[in-house]
């Protein structure tokens, strides 16, 4: 386990069915502005495209897709495509079909109750909140520092558990809020803004040869068991705001759970007491 890891949450490319929000698309593939989104990936982020350990990926054809483009440096420097992890868990409705172009990555984790759309995998509410529970304490359970998550907006919303409006091709930083990862729900903190491949043709001519849609393209190096009284950092300053908000922003997010746990005690109280009226008017008839 790794409690201080660096977790770099990414957002697919421009897939077509993004374009018209034609959802019934089955399997969308990345668009052409899409596979450009990603090919700028690597250009933005070169210290992250050398620290990355492992990269983790939902088994559809745009993140797949987004992972060879945009991580492409890193992909070989880890050995290549059967590197890549794939987890089902990461889908949020369609189907991988079978298609030369992903014969390269290593598919062996995807079972055949994947695709039925029930149980774990069905995509209703509880079931994709449920899944997003299993990758944060997944993602916990990893031994590397330094992990790279590729997948769909839905999940990546339900895994930091706030409606963030991810754009495509989309990378930002986050790690467990620490005094939450001995729980059985451990919960995640935004703490930078990474890259974007930018949201439209005119975005990419406008960025040619420039940083991209943040201001910076490598990751702050953070306080942790390998560089014990550091600050945070940022290109090479220190930067003592930021840590003053990173650690705003946990109390934040300490203080949401706090009132939402106190939030179910107080329906759970509620639903005992209309329990036992309705036991007692019962009992009466």
């Amino acid at each position: 386990m790794a409690p201080t890891s660096r977790i770099y949450l990414t957002r697919h490319a421009q897939a077509e069915h993004n374009v018209e929000d034609d959802y019934s698309i089955p399997d969308a593939p990345l668009t052409d502005l899409g596979k450009r989104q990603a090919a700028r990936l690597p250009g933005l982020t070169p210290e992250l495209q050398q620290t990355a350990q492992v990269i983790l990926s939902s088994p559809l054809r745009r993140t797949l897709q987004t992972v060879s483009l945009g991580f492409a440096d890193a992909v070989d420097r880890l050995g290549g495509h059967t590197e890549v992890v794939c987890l089902p868990q990461l889908q949020a409705r369609e189907v991988l079909e079978a298609h030369p172009e992903f014969a390269r990555f290593d598919l062996s984790n995807l079972t055949p109750e994947w695709t039925s759309k029930q149980g774990f995998y069905a995509a209703d509410h509880d079931s994709l909140n449920a899944r997003a529970k299993w990758i944060r304490q997944y993602l916990l359970e990893r031994p590397e520092e330094h992990i790279v998550l590729v997948a769909h907006g839905d999940i990546l919303r339900r895994v930091i558990q706030e409606e963030y409006p991810w754009t495509n091709a989309e990378v930002r930083l986050f790690q467990f809020v620490p005094d939450k990862v001995d729980s059985n729900d451990p919960v995640l903190f935004h703490v930078a803004d990474i890259a974007a491949g930018g949201r439209t043709d005119a975005d990419l001519d406008t960025a040619a040869g420039g940083q991209g849609a943040y201001p910076t393209n490598s990751a702050p190096t953070l306080p942790g068991p390998s560089n014990p009284g550091s600050s945070l950092s940022a290109g090479g300053k220190e930067t003592e705001s930021s840590l003053a908000s990173i650690e705003e922003r946990v109390k934040q997010i300490q203080a949401s759970v706090e009132s939402q746990a106190n939030e179910l005690e107080d329906l759970d109280r509620r639903l005992a007491e209309a329990e036992a009226k309705k036991a007692q008017l019962e009992s009466n008839v």
